[in-house]
């Protein structure tokens, strides 16, 4: 091993053990509180149930016209089967009590993540698999993922293996990219990377996929159609508005603080300097607006040059751009992670991004202000407990690696794309020169 590469396993060795320090440290507060810090969620006793608020209406009609849910049918069916229908009769909350099938399938779920991220990490780079997989499976977005029981911990295994650049099977790629759009929507976004890098049949495959097990599952539950979808999304987007707070304590974008002061009742931004407030209220859209025209820029020079960046690069520029500009839940960082981490420690700007993955994969906060304190249940803790929130360090930093992450790589996207150029004329025909 030379000694750039010994350099590089240094570092993220070190990053890595930062992690799981900041594992150690949380655990250690869980069990002097009876309740995990900052930025998990501040309901102590909410513990799993996004997964079991779904999986009550997957068990029950109504999940459309009367819970008013956003999530495809393929979320429904899943849930259908990975749980015990006779635990679903009373409440989200008991059934959660009950259902051990649905918190087994939590667990496991977590621990293919985990087996994944290694065999994949390890095939891709033997020397950084370690590190990178402990950051992973032991970091922040993973674990308040696990907490919240999101659908997101079935959705990654399909992600891996739709975007780990040694499976080869085209029908695999197809199917398990149909899978994650199916569970994410948003997810739609990477999987253009083949749009960009004009590969049609892939692209052809994946879309025929998609609508297949969409139109599949719509059969199966008999609701979920594109304009019950539509109106049950602009229905959340008004319902989100009102909830300003949980939108910054684990956010991906800078975009919730421009809100804040006028749509939460608590005054959080009151709590520092006028002139930071201010100052934040003049930035920010800037900055996301700089940011999305870097990652643009980039994109459009993928287009002349296909074959100068990687699927998982330009579909970090497409994923990082929309989690820039708004933030649907701090743990859909862990995608973007997952394709910064399919990166070489190779240049300056992959070097700046796999940094900030780590970083983004530490475990707690600094608190700046406390803003409330409660007396509630801790559901972990089976114990009463007095869990106290307030402005954090992280509210601002997070965003702010985000960005310097798209920054990086669409930096670094646009020195290869110049380097193609003085070797390959663009490319403005069907296919990739």
């Amino acid at each position: 091993m030379n000694r750039s590469r010994q350099h590089a396993s240094f570092v993220e060795y070190a990053l890595a053990a930062a992690v799981v320090a900041s594992v150690c440290w949380a655990m250690l507060w869980f069990r002097q509180t009876g309740f995990l810090p900052q930025p998990f969620v501040m309901d102590t006793n909410d513990t799993f149930m996004d997964w079991f608020n779904t999986a009550f209406w997957a068990n029950r009609p109504g999940a459309y016209d009367v819970w008013r849910s956003i999530y495809p049918p393929l979320s429904f069916v899943f849930l259908d089967l990975f749980s015990l229908h006779g635990c679903h009769l009373a409440s989200p909350f008991a059934a959660r009590d009950c259902d051990w099938v649905g918190q087994a399938t939590i667990l496991a779920a977590y621990a293919l993540n985990v087996a994944l991220f290694w065999i994949a990490f390890r095939r891709n780079d033997r020397a950084s698999a370690l590190p990178r997989t402990l950051a992973m499976g032991l970091g922040l977005p993973l674990l308040f993922t696990l907490e919240r029981g999101n659908l997101i911990l079935v959705t990654m295994p399909a992600f891996i293996l739709a975007y780990d650049p040694l499976v080869r099977s085209p029908l695999v790629r197809a199917v398990a990219t149909a899978v994650t759009i199916n569970f994410k929507p948003y997810l739609l976004l990477p999987a253009l990377a083949h749009l960009v890098r004009r590969e049609w049949r892939p692209l052809e495959w994946a879309g025929l996929a998609t609508v297949l097990i969409y139109l599949l599952t719509l059969a199966i539950i008999g609701s979920g159609t594109p304009g019950e979808l539509a109106s049950n999304t602009a229905n959340w987007v008004v319902f989100q508005s009102g909830q300003v707070w949980n939108e910054v304590n684990y956010s991906t974008s800078y975009a919730p603080l421009l809100t804040i002061r006028k749509a939460s009742p608590i005054p959080l931004l009151d709590l520092v300097p006028s002139r930071l407030v201010e100052g934040i209220e003049y930035a920010v859209p800037l900055l996301i607006r700089a940011s999305q025209l870097i990652a643009l820029l980039a994109l459009a020079g993928a287009w002349l040059q296909p074959t100068a960046l990687s699927r998982a690069r330009i579909g970090i520029l497409l994923l990082g751009a929309y989690l820039v500009t708004q933030s649907p839940g701090g743990y859909t960082q862990l995608f973007l992670l997952f394709l910064v981490l399919l990166e070489k420690w190779e240049g300056a700007g992959p070097r700046i991004a796999i940094a900030c993955t780590y970083l983004l994969c530490l475990v707690g906060d600094i608190p700046i202000a406390t803003i409330i304190e409660i007396s509630t249940n801790g559901w972990l803790s089976g114990r009463p407990v007095t869990p106290s929130f307030g402005l954090t360090i992280g509210h601002f930093l997070r965003p702010g690696l985000i960005i310097l992450i798209l920054w990086a790589l669409s930096f670094d996207a646009l020195a290869r794309i110049v380097r193609a150029h003085a070797t390959h004329r663009p490319s403005l025909g069907m296919a990739p020169a």
